[in-house]
């Protein structure tokens, strides 16, 4: 993008702000040991001491011979092209010009020159620069944000509502000074709402700019200062809704039409809901799709899923403390049965599978259809010899609905 340069001799144009010059790294340099570091018009409660200080002590600024600055005197365009050389270097993006009131033995003409080839300065219509003229605030910010090519990120109203004068803009400067805004450009004092965007740039507001340009560039570290407009993002606000115990939430599961356990088995299980959970004004608390995370559990000579988790479709999880109606239904696998038939779009658990393979002698049932993926090799042994043997069978996308067991509260953003 640019570079800061290296310091150039500050006896030339002492009336202007000097800022450094050179063509090679590095980024920002020391003070020489020689360079001014304090001004006797500047006290160090002045809201724009820490800025010039700053620079000074880098050595891209310098003052007058009599040891001061002269914070609020004003800047002209010619004055303001000078310091833009001396702070940044930039490849040319158009060629040279000619302003018919900058003669070529004028103090500034180079830097004028140099300016406009590096897009941070234009002229008037009809050619001209007018050098002398002092340099309104908005003129400024405009400079930097173009220069640094900068561009609005947010609707450039939005963020120029920030100024309670937004409406004293020029249209010209809307969109570069909306930029420099977001890019923490700007510095307002007395009252950081108000911009002035009309009002002649002083010697020290034109030193806040630019510190804070370079800033921007991640070439100088941030002042703590109040004045510098910082937009504040305000993140949408949170409400809690509270899905009331007793609330019953509908679920499916779409591995399989049915799920065999035995009466005593603990499986892993996971659901998905098949409805969304609304509130009465419609909206979605849980939406359709969410996941319920939970298992089968023995219950009163039945099994009943128990929910652990509720992962909605955004991500967000929750703890969910829900149960389903305990399941008593059963089904009598009996010797010679062909596994077949018994585990056609079914899953078993772990001792279900192995209850199923030591009645009916096949030991091929494949781990993809026991919940888990539970080993059964030594849960065989548990059933050996038998000749039935009855099982839970759980048909989830009807058995499975469960009740919220206590107050559940959702976050909506």
């Amino acid at each position: 993008m640019f570079t800061l340069n290296r310091l150039q001799s500050n006896t030339a144009l002492f009336m202007a702000l000097s800022v450094t010059v050179g063509t090679v790294a590095p980024l920002m340099t020391s003070a020489p040991s020689l360079a001014q570091t304090s001004f006797s018009d500047v006290s160090s409660n002045y809201w724009a001491s820490q800025f010039i200080q700053q620079l000074s002590q880098r050595g891209v600024i310098a003052g007058f011979p009599d040891g001061t600055f002269r914070p609020e005197e004003p800047v002209t365009r010619a004055q303001f092209a000078a310091m833009i050389n001396k702070a940044f270097s930039k490849s040319a993006q158009r060629q040279p010009i000619n302003f018919n009131d900058v003669p070529s033995n004028y103090w500034a003409y180079s830097a004028i020159r140099q300016a406009y080839t590096i897009g941070f300065l234009s002229g008037y219509p009809g050619n001209v620069f007018r050098p002398n003229q002092a340099i309104p605030r908005e003129q400024v910010l405009v400079s930097l944000a173009n220069g640094l090519e900068y561009a609005a990120g947010g609707n450039v109203e939005s963020t120029l509502q920030y100024y309670n004068d937004s409406g004293s803009i020029s249209g010209y400067a809307r969109t570069p000074i909306a930029a420099a805004t977001e890019r923490k450009i700007v510095v307002n004092y007395p009252n950081v709402k108000f911009l002035n965007p009309s009002v002649t740039a002083t010697r020290a507001q034109v030193a806040a700019f630019i510190y804070q340009a370079l800033v921007s560039a991640n070439q100088a570290a941030a002042i703590n200062s109040p004045y510098v407009v910082s937009l504040q993002t305000t993140p949408p606000p949170v409400t809690t809704v509270t899905i009331p115990q007793g609330t019953i939430i509908p679920v499916k599961y779409e591995k399989a039409a049915k799920i065999l356990v035995t009466k005593d088995e603990t499986a892993p299980l996971t659901l998905t809901t098949s409805q969304s959970v609304i509130t009465q004004d419609g909206t979605v608390v849980i939406p359709a799709g969410s996941q319920v995370i939970g298992e089968l559990k023995p219950a009163q000579g039945g099994s009943q899923f128990v929910a652990q988790k509720l992962i909605l479709t955004n991500g967000k999880e929750y703890n969910l403390i829900a149960t389903s109606d305990v399941i008593t239904k059963t089904e009598t696998v009996r010797k010679g049965t062909s596994t077949t038939s018994i585990i056609k779009n079914t899953v078993l658990g772990a001792g279900a599978a192995a209850a199923v393979s030591a009645v009916t002698g096949d030991r091929a049932i494949a781990t993809e259809e026991i919940l888990g993926g539970a080993g059964i090799g030594a849960l065989i042994g548990l059933f050996f010899g038998r000749n039935s043997v009855d099982l839970i069978a759980i048909e989830p996308n009807t058995d499975l609905e469960m009740t919220i067991n206590q107050n559940l509260l959702i976050s909506l953003q």
